[in-house]
């Protein structure tokens, strides 16, 4: 009876030392490389995803005049890049986590339209297409060239006049 009352206190010790390591894999940080839920966007074109705020990672979002969308009802208003991305997000947003900001903002890779087999829209690369967003200096050559063709295009930003549009 001895030996079967100390296996199950060994068996349980073994158990809670596995236990451990595991229980750190599901620690917020851990599961914020990856958020999926649905999203806000906020007037300056961050996304608020569970509570986090989300900059789309590659790309600046110049500051727009707000405008008024009277089509639908009721009106929706907001900066013409907030409205556009507002538009775009139907439903669930898919984010990958790539770096934490100072003002504990999140960088990252988001995505609309995501599934099993289907990585979805970069919601970045939508802005730039639609000329709602600059390329950083430090972006992928995809975004640079978006961001050149739009301009050839004046469409969004490129198409209004505007003072100047400052990169940050």
């Amino acid at each position: 009876m001895r030996i079967f009352f100390m296996s199950h206190r060994v068996i349980a010790c073994i158990l809670a030392l596995a236990a451990g390591p595991l229980a750190a894999l599901h620690t917020p940080q851990a599961d914020a490389r990856e958020i999926s839920s649905y999203a806000r966007v906020n007037d300056d074109g961050t996304l608020k995803i569970d509570g986090y705020t989300i900059r789309l990672s590659g790309i600046h979002i110049p500051d727009t005049e707000r405008t008024c969308q009277t089509y639908r009802v009721p009106p929706v208003c907001g900066p013409r890049a907030a409205l556009a991305l507002k538009f775009k997000i139907d439903g669930f947003v898919r984010c990958e986590i790539l770096s934490r900001n100072a003002d504990r903002s999140l960088n990252g890779w988001c995505r609309v339209g995501a599934g099993h087999f289907d990585e979805g829209e970069d919601l970045a690369a939508y802005l730039l297409r639609q000329g709602w967003a600059v390329a950083l200096p430090d972006a992928s050559v995809e975004y640079q060239t978006l961001e050149k063709i739009a301009r050839s295009r004046g469409v969004g930003v490129w198409g209004y006049p505007v003072d100047r549009i400052v990169r940050p």
